[in-house]
């Protein structure tokens, strides 16, 4: 298994989903993780006991609370080795009918607090040693899907954020990025459970199934530790071979 001993992490968006299931191997591999999130998860009482858990509410769109969650965490752990920034919506609306407000709240939830918890991470990071931020981008990002104009945008610009800062940041700091493809989570529920789309999904890729947060969820902690530490700039697509073809 793949360790990160007694590094320290940040999961945005931690609470379900993706961010849960990265923030529960991360700890399995050794870390101290902070899950951050709007949402509170159901053990939230729990995780604020742990020895090496803590919660941290917040709104990701909000630099000043981005910058307030890092400064938390170095208090509360002494540092930060790891920076996943998985927090992200989607608005199901074709061009023509996203509205200005629609968009602007998808662009600053999935890509604004992406540069913001790069820019904060990265700061703290740079006086402690360097260190790795994997942002969670998706397939979405590199090739078109109709109907969510506002979501493809702000992915693929989480796609070059994350080439961008990975060209900044060398040597001392790495920044990849993970692509899920469509995986079974509570924003993908309601479109899952129309066979119809449910059927396209498994036939468009290879392995002919949806994906499970826990597939994420291991590339992610791949990314941040030493195993990937001759990787960095890069999108690896974790989407059962469905832009392979």
């Amino acid at each position: 298994m793949i360790q990160v001993m007694d590094k320290v992490a940040i999961v945005t968006g931690g609470a379900v989903g993706i961010g849960r299931a990265t923030a529960d191997q991360l700890l399995e591999a050794g870390a101290k993780v902070v899950l951050a999130d709007l949402q509170e998860p159901e053990d939230k009482e729990d995780l604020a006991q742990g020895e090496r858990t803590a919660f941290y509410q917040l709104d990701v769109s909000d630099p000043v609370q981005m910058q307030s969650l890092v400064e938390f965490t170095a208090e509360r752990f002494g540092g930060l080795d790891i920076m996943v920034n998985n927090a992200g919506i989607v608005e199901w609306a074709p061009v023509q009918e996203t509205s200005d407000e629609v968009w602007h709240r998808v662009i600053n939830v999935n890509l604004s607090s992406v540069f913001y918890g790069t820019r904060e991470a990265s700061k703290l990071m740079s006086g402690n040693g360097g260190g790795s931020i994997v942002n969670i981008t998706s397939i979405a990002g590199v090739v078109a899907f109709g109907g969510v104009a506002a979501y493809c945008a702000s992915k693929g610009g989480v796609v070059q954020m994350t080439r961008a800062a990975a060209a900044d940041l060398a040597p001392d700091i790495r920044v990849n990025a993970v692509a899920p493809g469509v995986i079974e989570t509570a924003m993908t529920a309601d479109k899952l459970q129309d066979d119809g789309f449910r059927s396209m999904v498994e036939s468009a890729t290879m392995l002919q199934r949806v994906g499970d947060v826990h597939d994420i969820a291991a590339s992610v902690v791949y990314l941040a530790s030493d195993a990937a530490k001759y990787v960095t700039g890069q999108v690896l697509p974790v989407d059962g071979g469905w832009t392979a073809q």
